[in-house]
């Protein structure tokens, strides 16, 4: 990396074209959806600022199911946000381009989820969570989404319109995100989480899903 004038600073990576470079670490929960997921959204996006590449890692790619229990995730990135930081104060970048360490898990049957968010909290991990479970948000890219699901995760999965027609339902096909669904997909959330309080645990917050903030905030994305 080149030295910027002034102090100790130095310029963020960048690719052959010159674009600024950001590297995303993103653990999940699901082997199949969430990869799914970003592998499509990216593929569509338009980005905030076309200026800066986001380069996304899903991290735990090969982790085994034990591994992916929530808890265990945010240890997992809370020891890569470590390396990290480091790395990044070493190399002098500017913070804004510090790499961002992302979990995307849901609520399902977890038990101390509060917890787990303290933890993340204190690591400087971001967190993506949906209670019941992912499925709120790909339903809120269709219609807007009511009531609870009492926890239960195939109660959200029920109100997908392919859920029978598709064998495997944790895929995530293109044709099951609209083009241009991102917008509707976030007011549709937001307003669905107004309605707990603040003083509502996360753990009790159902139905809830923030993924919209990992897509603008991690991967960069303004619609897709």
């Amino acid at each position: 990396m080149a030295r910027t004038r002034g102090k100790d600073s130095l310029t963020p990576a960048t690719d052959r074209s010159g674009r600024r470079r950001r590297e995303v670490y993103v653990f999940t929960e699901g082997k199949v959806t969430e990869p799914d997921y970003i592998a499509i959204v990216r593929g569509r996006a338009v980005y905030a600022d076309p200026a800066v590449r986001v380069d996304v890692h899903i991290a735990n790619q090969r982790a085994s199911d034990s591994d992916r229990q929530p808890l265990k995730l945010v240890e997992a990135a809370a020891s890569l946000m470590e390396e990290k930081t480091r790395e990044a104060r070493r190399s002098r970048l500017k913070q804004a381009y510090w790499p961002q360490v992302w979990c995307l898990f849901d609520r399902d049957q977890h038990e101390s989820i509060d917890t787990v968010f303290g933890r993340a909290r204190r690591a400087g991990v971001r967190v993506a969570f949906s209670h019941p479970c992912f499925e709120v948000w790909r339903l809120l890219h269709l219609k807007e989404v009511t009531g609870t699901f009492g926890g239960v995760c195939r109660t959200a999965t029920a109100r997908l319109p392919f859920a029978r027609s598709t064998a495997n339902i944790k895929s995530v096909l293109p044709e099951q995100i609209p083009k241009g669904s991102f917008g509707e997909a976030k007011d549709r959330a937001r307003k669905m989480n107004a309605a707990h309080g603040d003083h509502v645990p996360m753990s009790a917050r159902d139905p809830y899903t923030d993924v919209y903030a990992f897509v603008e905030e991690g991967l960069g994305i303004a619609s897709y």
